[in-house]
């Protein structure tokens, strides 16, 4: 039974739930269950009141959820406050997110815009995950990291913009560049400054 699944998530995710007692009050549990009957309202094409349902959460829990995303079994939010799950969103079986984690997209196009997220992936408080990429099983995701590209499976990423620390399984050595990387603009402007303060200094020797 789903209910019991996610209840059995919340064991697996969090070593400090000790019993069904503390486990039934976190928020996080109560999210996903108002998702479960929101989605299912949803796909029924029910107007209206999936999202209210969805509204009521998210006042209650501090956890927003689209009716429509597509949420696993075995599906985990830990603490959970200001985590945003958007329409298109889906998220694989055995998953943990944390707080302030936002699945969301990156502009103004309808159909598919947000991401996919493969089965046994952990994505790290305020890690944002944006746009529709695929990220693939057995991931890691950085707490605050920003990820806007594919993510291959049994890879790490951390950072903003996000970089690998294991690609494929593999760990990434320290000065390779990543092709998730992107120019970094304030780097450059102190490199630029640096170097004019070198000829100043240059000059007044």
């Amino acid at each position: 039974m789903i209910i019991i699944d996610d209840i059995r998530a919340v064991f697996h995710g969090d070593p400090a739930a000790r019993n069904i007692f503390e486990v039934l009050m976190y928020p996080g549990l109560y999210a996903i269950w108002f998702h479960r009957l929101a989605h299912l309202l949803y796909k029924i094409h029910v107007p209206v009141i999936p999202r209210f349902i969805s509204q009521v959460s998210r006042f209650l829990t501090g956890i927003e959820i689209h009716p429509g995303a597509k949420l696993g079994r075995f599906f985990f939010i830990d603490h959970g406050m200001g985590t945003v799950i958007g329409e298109t969103a889906e998220v694989g079986e055995h998953c943990i997110l944390y707080h302030q984690v936002t699945l969301g997209g990156t502009g103004l196009i309808k159909g598919k815009r947000h991401p996919t997220i493969g089965n046994h992936c952990v994505i790290g408080a305020g890690a944002k995950v944006l746009g529709n990429i695929t990220v693939g099983d057995n991931c890691k995701i950085g707490a605050a990291a920003v990820v806007t590209r594919n993510i291959p499976a049994n890879s790490t990423v951390v950072g903003n913009p996000a970089r690998f620390v294991h690609r494929e399984g593999v760990r990434v050595p320290d000065d390779e560049i990543s092709w998730i990387d992107l120019p970094d603009p304030m780097g450059k402007s102190i490199e630029e400054l640096k170097q004019r303060i070198e000829k100043l200094e240059a000059k007044l020797k």
